[in-house]
């Protein structure tokens, strides 16, 4: 019988929406409810977790809100915040809504153009900073005059003073600030990359982030509960990570946060989280460390057999379930491998989200048979993360999963994914021109292409645009980079790859126009392309020009590692289309050996 496919499909609300609530309520309710739940863990300087309760975190976020409500912020005002992640970044972030104004992240790896643009663009006149050297960046982006009226440093003891500063604030006064936005209120401006070069800010609402952490529990209450908990170790930058942090407030699930990846384990070890929320690349990594680690102790040979067994026992679950056979092995395996793979999550690890990029069928078999369900689902930031995802009892390994109840998917006739419903933003700030392309009778393009199945499964397949995803979840727009690169008089075209890998790197090809005169110039003998391609004198200079094409970006979006080929890109080679664009998927196809060679061996170092 042939296979069918849903060109839509839907999931109705399962909550009432309350159009006068904001995300500030939620912590209000738990206040009401559970005033000594452990909202929040925080590590002190001996490595030991100390609990939080919903009420102290209340007190402190009205107090700092309090401190801005001192300092002259007004009822939407943006406020940017650059930090990593931790328990500061959370307090500030209610603390911002609790003043009625707007939160502007910015990733704490983001260069001075970055945050020159999204400070500009968004209008936050008022900034907190992690550290000093943030202060300097912030300089520096504006040679040495930022547009800001405030730049509070968090390491300097900003949250305290702030604090100590709104002593005089009344309840009343805090109150008629934090109850003042609603569910259509702007409560962030998330910004994402774009082809142009220039990144747009997405305006999220609050009832964006109330609805879409309601409907998420409404789904699995059974995970997202009081009592859970969950070690956030992502950028809060990200909205994926953003999202599980007003779900975590929302549910009572208690929330701890590391910024430094060299720690996790040990973090996850001594947290002992109940669900974990990652990117794929965070899978493997915990994979390739325990198949390395096993192979260093000779064990090699037993782990590759746990995981195919692992692997076997997951896919056999979806097909009448695991034969006799299967299930001592697999017995034998939990004994011998998988408890100790458990135990390096924590111990208590039964379930966890992933997002940002896709996991795998095989890794996804992996940890689900290893006992570990991975909820795989799919999102932008214009969706306020998750539109669709797998459900705990009801997955399908391989998609994506099904609408949030509150949620719709459409497949269009070019095959792209049309989003609709309660976590779907509502314009980019100060761009109607994108806006009006993103939206076409009120569905949301997203720019990925997929299928549905005829159970509304959703299967991404594809990228109509060209945005680059890596392992680790970072979207990366080639463009801007490109255009940067092609500035330097060597380079005729460069190709930026990293799609799925664990890093960022291009193909360059030498202008063959312009490769004698900067020869001669620089007192060099006239070379070929092919020649030249392999010259250290080249690559030196080229070098150079990828140095200055990752000032424009984040550490996480740098070029790495480069590959010269020893040919011109052209519209007759069947690279470049009539208007001289790339064609991406051609020069992939025919460079497929040169794009594998630029990832062989161990990643290099960031600068």
């Amino acid at each position: 019988m042939p296979e069918t496919f849903a060109p839509q499909t839907s999931v109705p609300l399962s909550f009432e929406i309350v159009d006068s609530e904001n995300i500030t309520d939620a912590l209000l309710q738990q206040v009401r409810r559970n005033p000594d739940l452990a909202l929040f863990s925080r590590k002190d300087s001996s490595g030991s977790w100390i609990d939080i309760s919903s009420r102290s975190f209340h007190q402190q976020v009205a107090g700092l809100a309090k401190g801005l409500i001192a300092s002259g912020v007004q009822p939407g005002d943006r406020i940017a915040l650059m930090a990593r992640t931790s328990y500061e970044w959370t307090l500030i972030d209610f603390s911002i809504w609790f003043a009625g104004a707007v939160t502007v992240p910015v990733y704490e790896t983001s260069s001075t153009e970055q945050l020159k643009w999204i400070l500009e663009d968004s209008g936050s006149r008022r900034i907190f900073l992690e550290a000093p050297r943030h202060l300097e960046l912030l300089t520096e982006a504006f040679e040495g005059n930022p547009p800001t009226d405030d730049a509070w440093i968090i390491e300097a003891g900003a949250l305290s003073e702030l604090t100590e500063s709104g002593a005089a604030i009344t309840d009343e006064t805090l109150e008629e600030r934090r109850s003042s936005a609603d569910n259509q209120d702007l409560a962030s401006i998330l910004y994402t990359s774009g082809t142009t070069g220039l990144p747009k800010g997405c305006e999220l609402t609050h009832g964006n982030f109330v609805n879409i952490a309601r409907s998420a529990i409404s789904i699995a209450p059974e995970i997202f509960s009081s009592g859970a908990r969950s070690l956030m170790f992502l950028p809060l930058a990200h909205v994926l990570a953003r999202f599980i942090q007003v779900l975590c407030v929302t549910a009572g699930t208690t929330m701890g946060h590391t910024s430094d990846l060299k720690d996790l384990t040990s973090d996850l070890g001594s947290f002992r989280p109940t669900y974990i929320l990652a990117v794929p690349r965070v899978f493997e990594k915990v994979y390739n460390s325990a198949e390395q680690k096993a192979e260093a102790g000779g064990k090699g040979k037993i782990f590759r057999a746990a995981a195919d067994t692992a692997i076997a026992y997951s896919r056999a679950l979806d097909a009448g379930g695991p034969g006799l056979g299967l299930k001592l092995r697999h017995a034998l395996f939990d004994r011998l491998v998988y408890t100790k793979l458990r135990d390096v999550m924590g111990g208590r690890v039964t379930h966890a989200v992933s997002g940002g990029g896709p996991l795998g069928e095989r890794l996804g078999h992996f940890f689900r048979g290893l006992g570990l369900i991975v909820m795989e689902g799919y999102g932008l930031t214009e969706t306020t993360a998750p539109v669709t995802v797998n459900l705990a009892s009801a997955s399908k390994i391989g998609t994506v999963g099904i609408p949030l109840p509150g949620s719709s998917i459409k497949i269009a006739a070019d095959g792209e994914i049309l989003a609709k419903g309660i976590g779907v933003f509502r314009q980019y700030w100060k761009n109607q021109a994108a806006t009006d392309d993103a939206f076409v009778d009120g569905w949301f393009h997203t720019g990925d292409l997929g299928t549905l199945d005829q159970d509304g499964y959703l299967r991404i397949t594809g990228r109509k645009k060209e945005i680059l995803v890596t392992a680790a979840g970072k979207n990366v727009a080639p463009a801007p980079l490109e255009d940067r690169l092609r500035r330097h008089p060597l380079v005729g075209q460069a190709v930026v790859v990293g799609d799925g890998r664990n890093f960022i790197a291009a193909l360059l090809t030498l202008d063959p126009e312009m490769l004698p005169t900067w020869l001669s110039n620089n007192g060099l003998p006239e070379l070929s392309l092919e020649a030249a391609s392999k010259d250290e004198r080249i690559r030196v200079e080229l070098q150079h020009a990828v140095d200055d094409a990752n000032k424009s970006v984040s550490r996480a979006e740098s070029i790495r590692r480069f590959e010269v080929l020893p040919i011109e890109l052209s519209e007759a080679s069947g690279h470049l289309s009539a208007k001289q664009s790339i064609k991406r998927h051609i020069v992939q196809r025919d460079f497929a050996d040169q794009v594998d060679n630029l990832y062989a061996g161990p990643p290099p170092a960031q600068n």
